[in-house]
């Protein structure tokens, strides 16, 4: 929080010089305290679920050609980051991830040092082993800013803005826009197919084997397994999100089993 305040600061800053050509544009930062959740949410799978769906709902509801948004809220998982760049993608505006990086060592001291507002030691350390690390290579957290926070290393402020305000955003892609289906079986084959990938998973959950990874029907790639078996209750739900994604993108039929395989792999 503190550097997503350092970084509405900034922006604030230099979007009312009079000279900025760009002081059109709205500014908006959403927190988990402006969300109306706080630090348990962390400790509960249904209450950080209902945090993230609050996160994106906002971020939907702002972002735009004309908006600047700042996303303060752990964004630790690569699955919300893809979620949030989709969003992004979709109405075609740019985006970037600012990595505050720290050691666990440092982040543990911080966190002993806040009080009442600080973490407790059990949720700290299950928070770092679920922690996902940006990747620059990764679409979905590039470009990628990253300082060093208990060194107080400098946010990159112009790169950020160079990337956010002046560089023209990317077209939609297959995955994020919307367009008109291009194959009139699309939608049966969408639905036939990511149902056959996911009754392959649970196929060989019930083979009582455990897998690191599983081969599903259709695809050349492998699920891999989170290190416990899957519901069908959340299997269902990323399916949905992914038929939600690409309903109305003409995807090749053969590539549907592949990115739905990929899909899962980033959101479970």
């Amino acid at each position: 929080s503190t550097r997503a305040a350092e970084l509405k600061r900034m922006f604030e800053e230099r979007l009312s010089q009079p000279e900025n050509k760009h002081r059109r544009l709205n500014l908006h930062i959403i927190s988990d305290s402006s969300l109306g959740f706080d630090h348990q949410t962390y400790a509960s799978p249904r209450d950080e679920k209902n945090a993230r769906g609050a996160l994106l709902s906002a971020v939907e509801r702002l972002v735009s050609k004309d908006d600047i948004v700042i996303a303060d809220t752990p964004n630790y998982i690569k699955g919300l980051r893809y979620q949030l760049y989709c969003i992004a993608r979709e109405v075609a505006t740019t985006h970037c991830v600012v990595y505050c990086a720290i050691s666990v060592d440092e982040a543990r001291k911080i966190n002993q040092r806040r009080g009442a507002q600080a973490y407790s030691e059990q949720l700290f350390d299950e928070l770092v082993m679920r922690y996902e690390e940006p990747n620059a290579m990764a679409k979905w957290d590039s470009p990628l800013f990253t300082v060093v926070q208990h060194i107080n290393d400098e946010l990159p402020f112009d790169r950020i803005w160079q990337s956010v305000v002046e560089k023209r955003a990317l077209a939609p892609n297959f995955a994020t826009a919307v367009k008109p289906v291009a194959e009139t079986n699309y939608l049966f084959e969408l639905d036939r197919i990511t149902q056959e990938v996911i009754a392959g998973v649970l196929e060989s959950q019930n083979s009582g084997v455990p897998m690191s990874e599983v081969v599903v029907p259709g695809s050349s790639k492998k699920v891999r397994m989170p290190g416990r078996n899957l519901t069908l209750s959340e299997l269902r739900r990323v399916r949905m999100q992914f038929t939600k994604l690409n309903k109305q993108v003409p995807l090749k039929v053969d590539a549907i089993a592949d990115a739905f395989v990929e899909y899962l792999n980033i959101n479970l």
